[in-house]
């Protein structure tokens, strides 16, 4: 018999105990679906997809931006037994094509916004036997996923789904090259869901918004499972855009947002130009990056007042610390502490598990804790390099260097292979990025090391910005905050910076020459 800690049985205790709340607000196709309703409507899916041949373990990937249709497949999924597979929607037609075959999967949800990577990718698919769409105009010999819901039984399928079985391949989103898809457990997503239900206070009472991508495990499962949990309502947004964000908050009272610091920069910055009610929010979660002070104080003036920081990955949950509310100013650029039954190592980089380094010293971070992936899909010695046993513990390697204060604060300095070593001398870019974004007129910064004859590598510095090198160059000089020789040598101003799903900046494609950011000016300085 199964053991019940699932996340099917999670949405069927909600369903059971609170049938008539709000469980989906979904404004682009006007609908508002009760707990119940969406129990139903993921069994439905569940059976239908078990007509297609979907057994337990197979995989069923999808192309969706948000909407209600991505909340019905990971729940029909859970119920089946069959493995969720959500890629990013911008991705191109080769790598729809990489991932999709990686995981082997049988089926492929789609819509209009995606049908051009997917029809791109279609002949290469080794795998996928049916592909639905959730859109109107549904193309000949695909099948429409509302008449799915509407043919098939709202019983609940009679598959047996244990706590340890695979509940979806998460694939990386790639800060250093080819995804890698993570393998998370049913147990394992019930565990996180818990913690972010404790670290934010969530109650049935709150309203959240998903606004980030939900086919990333930022919003899915930090977000998106502990809410369902919990039973509070889930508005959702096809798309993140500021102003959308603002009017929701508005009309809907939410009370619950996640954004990664660059949007959340965006929606204070848009707040304090428009007169939006935003008083029902009451907590803000973000990750990917420390909040910059001016970013902080931006919206806590527009938004609200309480904030949650949230740091890891998407192999450990993606939850592995936590920084709360009162902890914002006065240990602002930390990462806070471990979540509730983790715990975190500093090692020197790649060594074993036992090599700690002294307290203050950076090494490369490391967790250990019960949201721990599986391993990486088909791919034994990527998870042998990454998951190390010692103590009885499995650690995992984050690739993270990073130290802990003398209270026990992680501090987060930067990528291990994003590090810079500069005429002998490590040069960490987030130390950099810190003082350049304190520059009034950059909007955004991105510092990556550069081959040099001279000095093995060179600073370089990505900006966004209406600013130029003399100024920006005139500015580091005068921080206290910055030895010379970490002072930028050339600066290139650019319209964005290449960004993965979670708001990380892929600075493997600045070093490659990869960023495709619109008109590049290149200014050396001495």
């Amino acid at each position: 018999m199964a053991s019940h800690a699932t996340l099917a049985d999670a949405l069927e205790r909600t369903a059971d105990l609170h049938p008539e709340r709000d469980a989906v607000v979904y404004p682009r196709k006007d609908q508002y679906w009760t707990y119940a309703e969406l129990d139903r409507k993921a069994n439905r899916l569940a059976n239908a997809l078990a007509d297609l041949g979907v057994e337990k373990g197979d995989r069923v990937s999808t192309m969706l931006f948000n909407g209600s249709e991505i909340v019905v497949a990971v729940y029909a999924c859970t119920k089946l037994g069959a493995v969720f597979n959500p890629l990013n929607y911008r991705l191109p037609a080769g790598e729809v094509e990489y991932i999709v075959n990686d995981a082997e999967s049988k089926v492929l949800l789609y819509e209009a916004d995606t049908r051009e990577a997917v029809d791109g990718a279609r002949d290469d698919l080794e795998t996928v036997e049916e592909y639905v769409y959730i859109d109107e105009g549904v193309p000949d010999g695909d099948l429409d996923f509302y008449d799915l819901l509407a043919s098939a039984s709202p019983e609940r399928p009679g598959v047996p789904v244990a706590e340890d079985d695979p509940y979806a391949f998460i694939y990386t989103s790639g800060t250093t090259g080819r995804p890698k898809g993570v393998v998370h457990e049913h147990r394992n997503m019930m565990e996180h869901s818990l913690l972010c239900i404790a670290e934010m206070n969530l109650a049935r009472s709150d309203v959240g918004l998903s606004a980030l991508p939900l086919y990333h495990c930022a919003e899915l499962h930090a977000n998106l499972f502990p809410r369902v949990q919990v039973g509070a309502t889930n508005v959702i947004h096809h798309e993140f855009d500021p102003v959308d964000v603002l009017d929701a908050i508005q009309t809907h009272d939410v009370s619950v947002f996640f954004a990664a610091p660059t949007a959340w920069n965006g929606v204070a910055r848009t707040a304090a130009e428009t007169d939006h009610d935003v008083s029902s929010l009451r907590l803000g979660l973000y990750g990917a990056a420390p909040m910059p002070k001016e970013v902080l104080d931006a919206c806590m003036e527009h938004l609200c007042e309480e904030y949650v920081q949230a740091y890891g990955m998407t192999e450990i949950g993606p939850c592995g610390t936590f920084q709360s509310p009162e902890e914002q100013r006065t240990k602002q650029g930390s990462a806070g502490l471990p979540a509730l039954n983790h715990q975190v190592r500093i090692v020197e980089p790649d060594a074993d598990p036992d090599a700690t380094v002294e307290q203050g010293a950076i090494g490369e971070i490391l967790f250990t804790g019960p949201c721990t992936m599986r391993e990486y899909w088909n791919r034994p010695e990527a998870t042998a390099d990454s998951l190390r046993e010692a103590d009885g513990r499995e650690w995992y390697y984050t690739g993270d260097l990073g130290y802990r204060d003398e209270d026990g604060y992680l501090y987060v300095v930067d990528r291990k292979d994003d590090m810079i070593v500069s005429g002998g001398e490590n040069v960490y870019p987030a130390e950099v990025e810190d003082v350049l974004f304190r520059h009034e007129d950059v909007v955004e910064a991105a510092v990556v090391g550069e081959d040099d004859a001279e000095w093995g590598q060179r600073v370089v510095a990505y900006v966004v910005g209406e600013t130029g090198a003399d100024a920006l160059d005139a500015f580091c000089r005068e921080s206290d905050d910055l030895a010379d020789f970490k002072r930028p040598r050339a600066y290139y101003f650019v319209d964005e910076l290449p960004k993965n799903p979670s708001g990380k900046v892929q600075k493997f494609r600045l070093r490659d020459d990869e960023a495709d950011a619109g008109d590049v000016e290149s200014i050396d300085v001495a």
